[in-house]
């Protein structure tokens, strides 16, 4: 006989019984293909009374694929939930473009949730045309025109009047851009104007369903990801997506994109004004 406390006990049972549920046998076939006497099957299931024995425990674990370990409350994870984790982490190849129409497809079957998005360099769906093919030029995947178009259904898709979408952005990273600094170095002082003043006017146009906020980038970094709600999020690597649909991976980076939200030293209410002030120290 194991010498368990009650409430491992208590445990015990309750877990037993969601396998037996999970597993659409009656409790006396679940009993019978394990070689465990119904009635002390009876008896585990309540819980208290009779600590189960050693060897009873073995044998329902073995027979039905159960972890001890799960059954006792040593672990939270049992062999399914381990094997479907498993399935709740995986690399995806980007199309065309990383607004390509796999994430439309995310955009979409989020629709009724908080989408939260940290971009790699200019939130996608304000970028100009202008900055499209800049950025598409140092590409060698997809093209111009497909961009164009994804981008275009991105910011139709955000002016829904029941999206809920949040971004984050580094201060520095727009100061940087505004300045022609890094890898905006070759792009032009018009080009940027350009997207400085459509930034302004989308901000504008599109808050509060779209909500822009700016962190200090020297007290906090982010890498890119788009968390969908809570069924996934898409990490940006460059040459593919990190996905994960685990519900504790995308709760862990809802709570660090609040972190952000809470630390923002631009507010989305004031990005408008931030924006124009840019546009107006860039050199014509």
């Amino acid at each position: 006989m194991m010498d368990i406390r009650p409430s491992v006990t208590r445990t015990f049972a309750e877990r037993l019984s969601g396998a037996i549920t999970r597993s659409g046998l009656g409790k006396g076939d679940f009993a019978e293909r394990a070689n465990v006497d119904r009635t002390t099957l009876s008896h585990l299931l309540t819980g208290a009374g009779r600590q189960p024995r050693l060897d009873t425990v073995v044998a329902l674990a073995s027979t039905h694929g159960l972890s001890i370990d799960w059954l006792t409350g040593l672990s939270n994870i049992d062999p399914i939930e381990a094997e479907l984790g498993e399935l709740q982490t995986s690399f995806e190849t980007p199309g065309p473009s990383p607004t390509d129409e796999r994430l439309l497809t995310w955009f979409t079957e989020a629709a009724d949730y908080k989408i939260r998005y940290i971009p790699t360099t200019l939130p996608d769906l304000l970028k100009s045309d202008s900055v499209i093919r800049f950025e598409r030029s140092r590409s060698l995947a997809g093209t111009n025109e497909t961009t164009i178009a994804t981008t275009e259904a991105r910011l139709a898709w955000a002016r829904h009047p029941d999206t809920d979408m949040e971004c984050c952005s580094s201060t520095q990273s727009i100061m940087s851009f505004a300045k022609g600094e890094g890898i905006w170095s070759r792009l032009g002082v018009a080009a940027r104007r350009e997207q400085l003043d459509r930034m302004v006017q989308l901000v504008d146009e599109l808050y509060p369903t779209f909500r822009w906020y700016l962190y200090d980038g020297s007290q906090r970094y982010a890498a890119p990801v788009t968390v969908f709600g809570a069924q996934r999020a898409a990490l940006y690597l460059g040459e593919l997506y990190l996905v994960l649909s685990s519900a504790e991976h995308v709760r862990t980076l809802s709570r660090h994109f609040d972190g952000l939200i809470r630390s923002a030293e631009h507010q989305a209410n004031s990005i408008g004004r931030l924006l124009a002030r840019l546009r107006d120290r860039v050199e014509r």
